[in-house]
């Protein structure tokens, strides 16, 4: 097998083309087979889609000696993923508390080991969710329960889907592969920046649920992780509650994938004696732009080409007070949603569906916020942090779950929007132009008002004056991390804290990931104590 790295073909080209420039390069007149490996796009100079191709070949070794293009060279295929040993199921099961990426995948690996884990999610079922979370968009009532935070595939079921991170690891490649299997459009395998969407999302987990219950996992919705059981440092039993009412279950392998928002979870281990730590983390405000204004800036004379995606961004700058400000969940062709999970409190993020075909793109404009921000050395100052910010906004909203919004040139100057211009805010139930310095940290709007100049430098039109501004972006990531050994156990043995909730991700692919880490812990721990009993 050949790789073909770096081939550059314009906007619009496709299969066709690409053969024909593989061809070029390698000197044939056919091949074997072509397989498309990464595609990604570069827009630095003028618009190109970048492709890195497999190529099989008669003759091979001919073919390299006449081959004269750095651009190819002999592929190896990297090393897959193993999954761990079938391993006879003991008396008392694992459990995985949270039905998010982390806990979704932590189950899938026990379960593939034949361990038949037990999965618990305080929320519903995806089908029953999205019902959930269409109704409170849509001006009902709030349902604590069953929202964008809480119900099966976690905080990710309702965003962009972004499957990208910055570190290398042949479980992501599993996880790819089983996201397809599952339901998610095959383009995930090759993009540089792939991303599923809210609609591809809500088909995939149902596909996972179906092949957790073909492997034997015993999945329970709306039951809730109330207590912990100890004995000697050691963890014995939970209490759980659910449809059936609050109960025992005896445990000796927890795995906790609590998400960022199970902020009663992270109360409950404090009051058990869990070591936990505050941990640094970001809020803001969601920037809306539309589409095409991006898509401008960025493509040029290409923008609105059928060949093209919606554009994107990545901005980040600091600054000489030392704060940084930076995009977040950048979400081309989205909108922006209503993520409160607590009563009296909002929350924004964004979302897209698979397509990115709506009128607007944002993304959030975050700063840096560290635990001497939170004024106390409590681990859980960050939460109260958060839900001061959430308060702010949803009583300067109008205390009906609308979020304060203003547009950039009145928050440059310090005055309520009273209206938009031509940014029209997507965010449901809808908005109250007002002024968002009065429910904003100062040195957070200080932050943002310094910034906003210096990245619409380096992207234009990010600073346009109609850009919508949305608060609050609170739950970026979690404030509190769970300290964990290499076995990945806690200061409680038996409890395995992962994914972003225990801050140990930033994301679907990364979370998905280390869930999968946490599993194969412990199918060791139980392979162990097998092989000792």
């Amino acid at each position: 097998m050949l790789k073909i790295e770096n081939i550059k073909l314009p906007p619009g080209a496709g299969m066709a083309e690409l053969t024909a420039e593989a061809a070029r390069l390698l000197r044939v007149k056919e091949f074997v087979s072509l397989r498309v490996l990464r595609r990604s796009i570069d827009a630095r100079d003028g618009v190109q889609l970048v492709y890195t191709v497999e190529a099989i070949v008669k003759d091979e070794a001919a073919v390299l000696r006449r081959c004269r293009s750095r651009k190819v060279s002999r592929m190896e295929r990297p090393k897959p993923y193993a999954l761990p040993e079938p391993i006879s199921p003991p008396e008392i099961p694992p459990v995985v508390v949270g039905a998010g990426p982390g806990g979704l995948f932590a189950a899938l690996v026990l379960a593939q080991a034949g361990l038949r884990p037990i999965l618990l999610e305080r929320g519903r079922p995806v089908e029953q969710r999205r019902a959930d979370v269409e109704r409170f968009w849509s001006g009902g009532g709030l349902d604590e329960t069953s929202n964008v935070q809480f119900g099966e595939g976690g905080a990710g079921a309702f965003s962009d889907g972004k499957l990208s991170t910055g570190t290398r690891d042949p479980r992501h490649r599993f996880i790819l592969e089983t996201l397809v299997s599952c339901g998610a459009p095959e383009d995930i395998l090759i993009d540089a920046k792939p991303h599923v969407g809210t609609d591809y999302l809500y088909r995939t987990l149902q596909g996972i649920r179906r092949k957790l219950l073909a492997l034997g996992a015993d999945i329970r919705f709306e039951t809730r992780l109330e207590d912990l059981e100890i004995q000697d440092g050691v963890l014995t039993g939970i209490r759980i509650a659910g449809p059936e009412g609050t109960q025992r279950l005896p445990c000796r392998h927890l795995i906790l994938c609590p998400g960022h928002s199970a902020r009663d979870t992270a109360a409950m281990l404090h009051r058990r004696g869990v070591h936990l730590e505050a941990k640094p983390f970001a809020v803001g405000v969601r920037i809306e732009q539309r589409q095409s204004d991006c898509d401008a800036a960025q493509y040029g004379r290409f923008a609105g080409h059928p060949g093209l995606p919606a554009s994107t961004y990545k901005l980040s700058c600091h600054l000489p007070g030392g704060r940084s400000a930076f995009s977040f969940c950048v979400c081309p062709g989205g909108e922006v949603v209503a993520a409160a999970s607590e009563a009296g409190r909002v929350v924004t993020n964004g979302m897209s569906e698979f397509a990115r075909d709506r009128a607007n793109i944002n993304g959030a404009l975050l700063v840096n916020v560290t635990p001497e921000d939170f004024g106390s050395n409590d681990p859980l100052a960050g939460i109260a942090f958060q839900r001061r910010l959430e308060e702010a906004a949803f009583a300067l909203g109008g205390g009906d779950y609308r979020a304060p919004a203003q547009r950039v040139e009145d928050f440059l100057a310090r005055r309520p929007s009273t209206g938009p211009g031509r940014v029209k805010p997507s965010y449901r139930p809808g908005v109250t132009w007002t002024n968002l310095w009065e429910c904003l940290p100062p040195f957070v709007a200080e932050t943002m008002a310094q910034a906003l100049p210096l990245l619409g430098a380096k992207l234009q039109g990010y600073d346009q004056p109609d850009a919508v501004l949305t608060a609050v972006e609170s739950r970026s990531s979690s404030p509190v991390r769970i300290p964990r050994d290499e076995t990945y156990q806690s200061s409680l043995r038996g409890l395995y804290p992962c994914g972003e909730g225990a801050g140990y991700a930033g994301g679907i692919l990364s979370a998905a990931a280390d869930g999968m880490r946490a599993a194969e812990q412990v199918c060791q721990s139980i392979s162990k104590e097998v092989t000792h009993s």
